[in-house]
């Protein structure tokens, strides 16, 4: 399947890209952390610590263990805070 994939924030920085197309056969997006982190080393660095990564399938905030099926675009960011 292929996947828009959304950087943000410090995430972005690291990997060094706003978005991406991924061509990927995971099932779900922590299937699809591993793949990208096993790309290179600035993959590994911007997800080394998941519990600072939220996530979100077409939009939606979910969490890593979400399926991907008909997924078209994930997106990274780091944790949001409001006032």
């Amino acid at each position: 399947m292929t996947l828009t994939v959304l950087y943000f924030a410090w995430l972005r920085e690291r990997i060094g890209l706003p978005r991406e197309t991924v061509d990927t056969s995971a099932a779900t997006v922590a299937d699809l952390v591993a793949e990208l982190a096993a790309r290179e080393d600035r993959y590994a660095l911007a997800f080394a610590d998941l519990a600072s990564v939220r996530v979100a399938v077409d939009q939606t905030l979910t969490d890593m263990d979400a399926p991907l099926a008909q997924a078209r675009e994930v997106a990274f960011f780091p944790p949001m805070t409001g006032g």
